[in-house]
């Protein structure tokens, strides 16, 4: 992967620096410490392992304007709505969503030391980051780890333009004999609204095929794109891309299982009721709903036997036969771990527009920080 080509407009920043700047933002907004930690830890966990549009990109615009803006609890507060012994539904009460998450997830590890499986659902919550922190934390714990959102409406159904469904991410995690688990976080769109913010930031057109508008047709403006993709003028093609000829249903089908993953076991919002805005075009939180599942292994084969065979599998994908010019194939969770490795003594890549952001807070607390571009 060609870093220094990639980031040769952007400031790197340590690691340590960055973290401790992000949770004092967010203390400064409101957000209890502990809280704040958790939000923190999963915003650079996001940047540690290279997926940029998750990570300090997101601090100022999802969470701190939305706290701002009164659409987001700094303070969360979760209910336990109904619970088994393998299974729990939680209102998070439109607070932290990363907060609510992990208790989430913990609840359905938990839950896999009696029977071996354990599932939480979320409603009333708001976005939680990467959806590959909560798989990660069952990687962790030597278990298979599955989950999803919904979230705003931006996928158009397969022949449709309208945006109705969220990005719907459907992560997996698992361990492996490896250095690095397989961690599957992708959403069920073509691209998402992150990456296209990341095109944003750079001055870049979007690719044709990422993007619909209402008359039918492709969408490359990315700055109106992602003031439409709010109004619901543009829409991103599904998974697979628009129509049916790339199989663009496979995606709207993954997205529509999300959604009612997300929505239906819980009594959760859905479609429509996601896109932040009441009747009279007034801004509101966004009542998103997550699902959980750890699989214990210990309850199967046992997990040496699982991460012995799992990491097989990988080593037999990436030394099949490559295309004629390719380098190398992949596994899913081993760009991550390469990024980490590059970005672990070097830190974080921040480019102009993020840095203004991050002056911008600073200024606005004035807080003690100094960062390398100053």
């Amino acid at each position: 992967m060609a870093y220094q080509d990639e980031y040769a407009d952007c400031s790197w920043v340590d690691f340590d620096l960055l973290e401790s700047f992000m949770k004092d933002c967010l203390i400064e907004s409101g957000v209890p410490e502990k809280d704040a930690r958790v939000v923190t830890d999963v915003l650079i966990t996001s940047d540690k392992r290279g997926i940029d549009s998750h990570g300090i990109g997101r601090l100022k615009p999802i969470y701190i304007d939305r706290i701002d803006q009164g659409i987001l609890n700094p303070v969360t507060s979760i209910d336990v709505v109904k619970e088994t012994e393998t299974s729990a539904v939680l209102d998070g009460n439109n607070g932290m969503g990363h907060v609510v998450a992990k208790t989430a997830m913990e609840m359905a590890i938990e839950k896999t030391g009696k029977h071996g499986m354990g599932m939480s659902v979320v409603r009333n919550s708001t976005h939680y980051g990467i959806a590959g922190y909560y798989a990660l934390m069952a990687c962790n714990a030597g278990m298979i780890g599955i989950t999803g959102t919904n979230a705003r409406p931006s996928i158009a159904p397969t022949f449709g333009v309208e945006n109705m469904l969220g990005t719907n991410p459907l992560t997996i995690g698992f361990p492996t004999d490896e250095e690095f688990p397989f961690v599957l976080d992708c959403a069920s769109s073509v691209t998402q609204r992150g990456k296209i913010e990341m095109y944003g930031r750079s001055g870049k057109e979007l690719p044709p095929g990422w993007v619909i508008g209402r008359d039918g047709k492709t969408r490359t403006d990315t700055q109106q794109v992602l003031k439409d993709l709010s109004t619901g003028g543009a829409a991103l093609a599904p998974l697979g891309g628009l129509g049916e000829e790339g199989a663009g249903y496979k995606g709207y089908g993954y997205a529509t299982v999300v959604e009612v993953l997300s929505a239906a076991l819980q009594g959760g919002s859905f479609l429509r009721d996601l896109n932040g805005f009441d009747q009279g075009g007034k801004r509101i939180p966004y009542p998103l709903g997550h699902f959980f599942i750890a699989i214990n292994t210990e309850f199967f084969m046992g997990l040496e036997t699982f991460k012995r065979i799992a990491g097989a599998i990988m080593r037999d994908l990436r030394s099949s036969q490559k295309a004629e010019g390719e380098e190398r194939i992949y596994t899913a969770g081993e760009k991550e771990w390469i990024a980490w490795n590059y970005r672990k003594t070097g830190g974080c890549p921040v480019p102009p527009v993020l840095q203004k952001q991050m002056q911008e807070l600073r200024d606005r607390w004035k807080m003690d920080y100094r960062f390398p571009w100053d």
